[in-house]
């Protein structure tokens, strides 16, 4: 059993040389800025202030890992969309994430999706990427919560039928879990495929 009371920050990598070296299984968080990464780990770990938003969104060029009971790592990835960036922070951005995804090759990728905001090109830019490379995703459909019933089905369906997310090779649709940081909606499931993983 996972004790996710059991969690450090154990490195906040700015240079693919800190990434840790250890042979823990590792889960990737990726999503847009704002997408609301930092309130499902909080969410997730049952943490109120654990992973802490940054104050200016979108300039965070680092990835943090975090160890969880010794187990297993739940990697959050800088959020990628943000326009303010310049083409310095860019090419960082997108060299630091590149070699974490080639080279440690996370067992998944939770892909955070804004349901109410539907898939943006970024998005569906990595739902392509994670395609081409075979590394398994699902989707935590977040801020669920700030739909309605029927706005709420008419996304989610909205979502499941992208194209991307039912590659002709796929042997199953990707998995989409709708997630709110609120009330907690979709913490269970993301909490099963993480003890599975550490597990295995």
């Amino acid at each position: 059993m996972l004790n996710t009371q059991n969690v450090v920050l154990s490195m906040t990598a700015g240079l693919p040389t800190q990434f840790p070296k250890d042979e823990l299984p590792q889960i990737a968080l990726s999503g847009r800025s704002n997408v609301g990464k930092s309130s499902l780990i909080n969410t997730v770990l049952g943490r109120k202030n654990f992973a802490r938003v940054s104050s200016a969104p979108g300039k965070t060029i680092t990835i943090n890992f975090y160890n969880i009971d010794k187990k297993i790592y739940l990697v959050d990835l800088p959020g990628y969309g943000y326009a303010k960036r310049t083409a310095e922070e860019q090419k960082k951005f997108s060299g630091l994430t590149d070699t974490y995804l080639r080279r440690n090759t996370p067992g998944l990728i939770v892909q955070l999706v804004d349901l109410k905001a539907g898939a943006t090109a970024d998005d569906r830019m990595m739902f392509d990427f994670m395609n081409s490379t075979g590394i398994p995703y699902i989707i935590a459909a977040t801020k669920c919560d700030k739909l309605n019933k029927t706005e709420r089905n008419a996304h989610l369906a909205s979502l499941s039928e992208d194209p991307l997310l039912n590659p002709p090779h796929a042997v199953k649709k990707i998995d989409i879990i709708p997630f709110s940081s609120l009330n907690g909606e979709g913490k269970a499931e993301l909490l099963s495929v993480i003890s599975a993983l550490a597990e295995k």
